[in-house]
Order: C-alpha cells, then structure tokens, then sequence
C-alpha cells in the first residue's frame, strides 16, 4: 500500500474531475490517496512515505491556476525539504495556445529544481485531441505506478 496526495491546479474543474478518477482508481487498488485543491508547502512535508502526483490545467497565456499558484511561489521561494520524494504530472492544456500545457511545465521545474524524482514522464493531455482526460488520465496510471 502506498500513500498518495493528489496535488490539484484547476479552472474550469476538469483537472479535479481527472484527480477524482485517480483518487478512486488509486483507492480501489488499495492504496491511500488524499486530493488537495489548496495545497501548501506543510502538506508536502506531513508525511515522507507519501507520493505526489500533480493534476494542474493551464490557463491564460501559460499560466498556473490560482488555487495551485501560491503552492508553486512556496516551492520556487522557500525550497522545502522534499529532495528525493517521488512525483508525477498530469498536465490538461490547449495546443491551440502558444504556451501549451506551461503550467504543468512550471510545476514540473519547480519539483525538480528542489530535488524531487520524477518518476515517469509526464502526462499532456490535450483538449483539442481528447474529450476524455479522466479516461486517457486511467489508463496512463499503471505505467506510472509501475515506474514508482
């Protein structure tokens, strides 16, 4: 069993619509998963066993949602102390904008840039080819779990 935060960045709700499919997928293997629409630099340093899987859309010109914006001005800012714990990335962008799928890209940066592992590659679910992130988002999950 294996403990998981969800960590979400969403607009329109479909970024926490894919955590929430996760959430259950995760859930139903057996494991702990908790999602975090709010998230701040304390929940990333509550628990060292548990792992971070980050599920952010991008808005505007490439920006970060704002619920998920100050967690990322924590990360860039004050460095915590999460070296060496694993994550993944869910991205939902546009390819029809120039900064597709930036905001994922940021987080990404961030997390490595404090010395979190990345385990996989990272999810890019676009709109303009998918009408099913959640789905896509499923069957994407083994691999990554596998890849922990």
């Amino acid at each position: 069993m294996k403990k998981f935060q969800i960590l979400v960045g969403t607009v329109s709700g479909t970024a926490l619509t894919v955590a929430e499919k996760i959430q259950q997928a995760l859930t139903d293997a057996g494991h702990l998963c908790e999602i975090n629409q709010e998230a701040e630099e304390t929940d990333l340093m509550r628990d060292p066993e548990e792992i971070f899987l980050i599920c952010s859309a991008t808005t505007g010109e490439g920006d970060l949602p704002t619920n998920i914006l100050p967690l990322y001005i924590q990360l860039t800012n004050n460095f915590p102390a999460i070296n060496h714990r694993q994550y993944g990335i869910i991205g939902l962008g546009d390819s029809s904008y120039m900064n597709y799928n930036q905001a994922a890209q940021s987080l990404d940066a961030a997390f490595m840039d404090i010395g979190a592992i990345r385990t996989s590659e990272p999810l890019l679910l676009d709109a303009l080819l998918t009408n099913t992130p959640a789905d896509d988002a499923l069957k994407w999950l083994p691999s990554w779990i596998r890849s922990l």
